[in-house]
């Protein structure tokens, strides 16, 4: 994967979201399931995509992620939310309730 194929991720999707996870990350591991089926079963038209920052670096740095987990929901192309490092998910889903209604609603 490289920088461009994000690009066309970001602008050919209406919704989705990018989990940047590390090989030795454990709460990376432990988190990445449970945002996966809460987006699921809440957004399912977000589309959903796992990165390992250590696997792709330069894909990381470009999109500014310092530590991991780190979490990026874009809606039409624009960055909405980002969440790092202590990732609620509760707070995560009720903070993309509102832009979610407003883009497909």
């Amino acid at each position: 994967m490289q920088i461009e194929d994000m690009k066309q991720l970001i602008s050919s999707n209406d919704a989705l979201l990018i989990y940047f996870s590390g090989e030795n990350c454990g709460v990376c591991k432990a988190l990445m399931p449970k945002i996966k089926s809460s987006f699921e079963l809440n957004f399912p038209k977000i589309r959903q995509e796992f990165i390992s920052a250590s696997d792709y670096p330069e894909i990381a740095a470009y999109f500014s992620i310092f530590t991991v987990p780190s979490i990026l929901i874009y809606f039409d192309g624009k960055e909405t939310r980002r969440e790092s490092r202590h990732i609620s998910v509760e707070n995560l889903i009720q903070n993309t309730k509102r832009p979610y209604g407003l883009y497909f609603d």
